[in-house]
């Protein structure tokens, strides 16, 4: 079986998704995958494709999130463990795929984050990943209804399943899309 390419996989996520705000949530994650695999000496291509195809269905099919990337990803011949990884992300959400692997776990706990890192760069004047401070972003944690579609529940589960401090892992997710962000647009070109 063939490994997928970024350009596959970039290809199947803007074939399934049109809207803008999806696109750059799935490079955000890719980004900050890629920068947990380099910092984990693990493979930083199969991290990135991993979150670049996350929400491969979203768009299309939200009500059967996960189900409808399975099928794609299979039909498209996608190894077993690349469908595992994506999968498992929805797990306890919409599919009962519990992530076992470092990066599935991984995965699991940044996907919510990065929107909840991204919302607080975009409400800072100068819309910048730059000046963005751990303290920041755990001050809008405690806050309920700021971002209130970033499901804190989720993302402590996976921060407890890393075995991780939130503060550490809030660290990684900035320096991750710091990696990427011109092209996230967090980079003050918004301000």
């Amino acid at each position: 079986m063939p490994i997928p390419t970024r350009e596959q996989a970039l290809t199947l996520l803007e074939t399934y998704n049109k809207n803008e705000r999806l696109i750059l949530h799935a490079l955000t994650v890719e980004a900050v995958m890629r920068f947990m695999a380099r910092k984990r000496g693990e493979d930083e291509e199969k991290w990135g494709i991993i979150g670049l195809a996350h929400d491969l269905d979203y768009e299309r099919y939200p009500e059967e999130h996960c189900h409808q990337t399975e099928r794609i990803l299979r039909e498209s011949d996608w190894p077993e463990d690349y469908i595992h990884a994506i999968v498992s992300h929805g797990w306890g959400i919409c599919t009962e795929v519990e992530p076992t692997h470092e990066m599935e776990k991984v995965l699991y706990a940044i996907d919510e984050l990065t929107g909840l890192v991204t919302a607080c760069v975009l409400v800072r004047p100068s819309k910048s990943l730059d000046d963005l401070s751990v303290k920041s972003v755990n001050k809008k944690w405690k806050d309920k209804s700021f971002a209130a579609g970033a499901d804190r529940d989720i993302i402590q589960q996976g921060i407890d399943m890393l075995g991780m401090e939130r503060a550490d892992l809030i660290s990684d997710v900035i320096e991750g899309m710091k990696q990427a962000a011109t092209q996230l647009q967090l980079d003050g070109s918004l301000a």
